[in-house]
């Protein structure tokens, strides 16, 4: 009866809709101010932020049933990324991912930004089979021992990941076009087709990003480590593959040398490498030939990194087992016969019984993995914190009506590009399900006055997702952040006001091409 009475008061309370709108976008902003600015881990921020402003919202006591019905729902998501971590931490524990790593690392050298580009490319061909989690989980497994022998920023690793994967999820199994085909009763080729030229479009604006963050990285490895990566003076320095071409202004003198040779004002060897002079001669320049890639110069120990290759859990002579392991788990998560999370405890089952077989080793596996596993899937329990305030005490609901009444009448044969602007900020502070079956609609009833068929509408609203893609309300960005043990706030510095952009070029794009039409 208590706790009943307590839900009557917030129904009572949700009858003020402005207060319910103002408690609702500052919850958000105060969200993310603290998770941005270090104030509070996303742990704490998903629990007690919302936990505070619920209670303003006069949830009570009721606020505990609310916390509850949306924990529910994500149980099977926890439980999918706690044995997705374990299944592929142990697949990288044991080398699987090796031999791809050093391909990689010959394909791409070891130029920062020809690896970030790389990085976007993976990250979009994966993106392919429309699960968020599997493209991050592979693209960190693979990319992320790259950069940490490179001594680059995984934060680069999870905001290129991040904009790719964003904006390959407008295909048509990604789940947001299904949802707004779904919602507004329209074919999901109607909407998806037409707006291919737009996602052309926004994964070019990807790989351009992509390789200024490289030229980035390489600048500032070459200003922090000159003395693996050359001194930024240098200009004639260039990055080609484990050979280092160095160059000074100077001639043979000392005055002009960077300061670390003898004072010869020739560039010394470093070790592993022998020094001659350039093809052309000139004095004062050197080429150094390593025997070493550079790579090996600038991590020599690797001790630290998740490809030791004197680590004691290596297995070689089970490579083909787990990865036929691995292809019989892709292609059980494709074809979907089996709910996911179940495909993964089975396949870390069958990873822990034979590449360790001893109990302790078993053991220790589940042990070593478990700070990663703990990371993410306390963050998912949170959020089903905010999840539960915004939906429980009607927050979502009253934002999205004052949004949507907020449109001055004027502006309605614009209804197809304010929805596409809208699904911006709207996705990233609610659930896909929540806007397309819940706002969308209303959007497209008042759009359908002027003219603009419901397909235009569906193809605007999924503009908005690579910014929702980084939601802490989407697990598989949790995921991310975890596996790259990277902060939540350092990835949002980096990644929100680029997807932003992304998103706002493929809505211009789909206007010049006619698929976003005005009425």
């Amino acid at each position: 009866m208590y706790r009943a009475s307590h839900r009557r008061d917030a129904v009572h309370f949700s009858k003020e809709p402005a207060v319910l709108v103002l408690l609702g976008f500052a919850m958000i902003a105060v969200f993310m101010v603290l998770i941005m600015t270090k104030k509070l881990t996303p742990v704490l921020a998903l629990i007690i932020v919302p936990t505070i402003f619920g209670l303003f919202a006069g949830a009570g006591l009721g606020i505990g049933s609310m916390v509850m019905d949306s924990m529910k729902s994500m149980t099977s998501t926890a439980a999918l990324l706690m044995f997705a971590i374990v299944y592929f931490g142990l697949m990288i524990d044991v080398g699987l991912f090796d031999p791809l790593v050093k391909f990689i690392l010959r394909k791409l050298g070891n130029d920062p930004a020809k690896v970030v580009l790389g990085t976007a490319v993976l990250a979009a061909a994966v993106s392919l089979d429309g699960d968020g989690s599997t493209t991050f989980i592979l693209t960190t497994a693979a990319m992320l021992p790259v950069y940490l022998r490179l001594k680059m920023s995984p934060v680069v690793l999870t905001c290129v990941a991040g904009l790719a994967n964003g904006t390959m999820n407008i295909l048509p199994w990604g789940g947001p076009t299904a949802r707004a085909a779904t919602a507004l009763k329209v074919d999901i080729n109607d909407v998806f087709v037409p707006m291919v030229p737009s996602l052309i479009a926004g994964l070019v604006v990807v790989f351009v990003f992509s390789w200024l963050l490289g030229l980035q990285e390489r600048n500032r490895l070459r200003a922090t480590a000159p003395e693996i990566w050359g001194d930024v003076a240098d200009a004639g320095d260039v990055f080609d593959g484990g050979t280092h071409r160095g160059g000074t202004a100077a001639g043979t003198s000392g005055a002009g040398s960077s300061g670390r040779g003898s004072g010869s004002g020739r560039t010394p060897a470093r070790p592993g490498t022998a020094a001659k002079p350039d093809a052309g001669g000139s004095s004062g320049v050197v080429v150094l030939e390593s025997t070493e890639t550079l790579v090996d110069l600038a991590d020599t120990g690797l001790t630290d990194t998740a490809l030791d290759p004197n680590r004691k859990t290596l297995r070689p002579k089970l490579f083909w087992f787990n990865l036929g392991l691995t292809v019989a788990v892709m292609v059980m998560l494709v074809a979907n016969l089996v709910p996911l999370p179940y495909v993964f405890m089975v396949g870390s089952a069958i990873a822990l019984l034979v590449n360790f077989p001893k109990v302790k080793e078993q053991g220790a596996q589940l042990v070593a993995h478990a700070p990663s596993i703990v990371a993410v899937v306390s963050m998912v329990m949170a959020a089903a914190v905010l999840t539960g305030v915004l939906n429980g005490t009607g927050m979502v609901k009253e934002m999205s009506a004052w949004l949507v009444h907020i449109i001055p009448a004027e502006m309605g044969p614009f209804m197809a590009v304010i929805t596409g602007l809208l699904s911006i900020p709207m996705t990233f502070f609610m659930s896909n399900d929540a806007f397309y079956f819940g706002v969308l609609p209303v959007l497209s009833e008042t759009a359908a006055h002027y003219g603009i068929s419901g397909a235009e509408m569906a193809r605007a609203s999924i503009t908005g997702q690579p910014f929702h893609l980084q939601s802490p309300l989407v697990p598989a960005i949790l995921l991310l952040v975890s596996l790259a043990k990277v902060e939540l706030g350092d990835h949002h510095k980096k990644v929100l006001w680029r997807t932003a952009v992304i998103s706002v070029v493929m809505l211009a794009v789909g206007m010049l091409t006619g698929a976003i039409g005005i009425g």
